[in-house]
């Protein structure tokens, strides 16, 4: 049986041609051809059954033989906000896990003591698309660019939001607190957790404090909990 190769196409609506990284991975490394068939991912939910149409060069057109709408694999909006690691590395890894796990939004804070303070959504957008694309997933997580955390905890956010910190003991747990088929939001704090003075801005903001479970995570695991979770609370 022939493998099914998958492909990212997010703006198919207005073009018939894959984007050029894709269409170098097509032509390039999958050595595809005029007649291949494809499947295209739109990152909004949709599955394209396609054919290669004409290929030369670096450019790969196609044209759409059916449509597949996906549906949702769980219910209700996933939002992580996190403060990114020193290391990119950790921070990538959960990117990757966590988009084959399932969520829907990612956004980075800038807190009082993170100590990375830039980061580049450019290289994190990529490993959003390779991961939606090996694991199969419809829908690609919106990702936003680095933001202070005090602006950000400023907007309206919809449903249950959540703030994971260390500074208080017997925390009422995040798996316990979930309500199913709903929009969540839960905030990760950087290396050095997030500052006393954060914690009590978010809770005047409408943020409940809840504690990952007992065993102290590094940054990276305590995202990938908090998604987990979030996804088995609405899937």
């Amino acid at each position: 049986m022939k493998e099914v190769r998958y492909f990212y196409t997010p703006d198919i609506d207005k073009s018939h041609e894959l984007p050029e990284e894709e269409a170098a991975h097509a032509l390039r490394v999958l050595r595809m051809q005029q007649g291949d068939e494809m499947v295209l991912m739109d990152g909004k939910g949709n599955y394209y059954q396609a054919v290669i149409s004409a290929a030369s060069g670096k450019r790969c057109q196609f044209q759409v033989l059916e449509v597949l709408p996906q549906p949702r694999e769980w219910v209700g909006h996933l939002h992580l906000a996190m403060g990114p690691t020193k290391n990119m590395d950790r921070t990538e890894w959960l990117v990757e896990k966590a988009t084959e796990i399932g969520f829907d939004e990612l956004s980075f804070l800038n807190c009082r003591w993170s100590e990375r303070k830039v980061i580049k959504t450019e290289r994190v957008d990529k490993i959003l698309v390779s991961a939606m694309k090996q694991s199969h997933k419809a829908e690609k997580p919106v990702l936003h660019d680095m933001m202070d955390f005090k602006k950000f905890i400023q907007q309206d956010f919809p449903g249950q939001k959540f703030i994971a910190h260390c500074h208080v003991e017997d925390l009422p747990e995040l798996r316990k607190e979930l309500l199913p088929n709903t929009d969540v939001l839960v905030l990760i704090g950087p290396e050095g957790d997030f500052s006393e003075e954060e914690v009590a801005l978010a809770e005047a903001h409408g943020f409940k404090s809840i504690s990952l479970g007992k065993s102290r995570l590094r940054t990276e695991t305590a995202a990938l909990v908090a998604v987990h979770l979030m996804h088995l609370a609405n899937c």
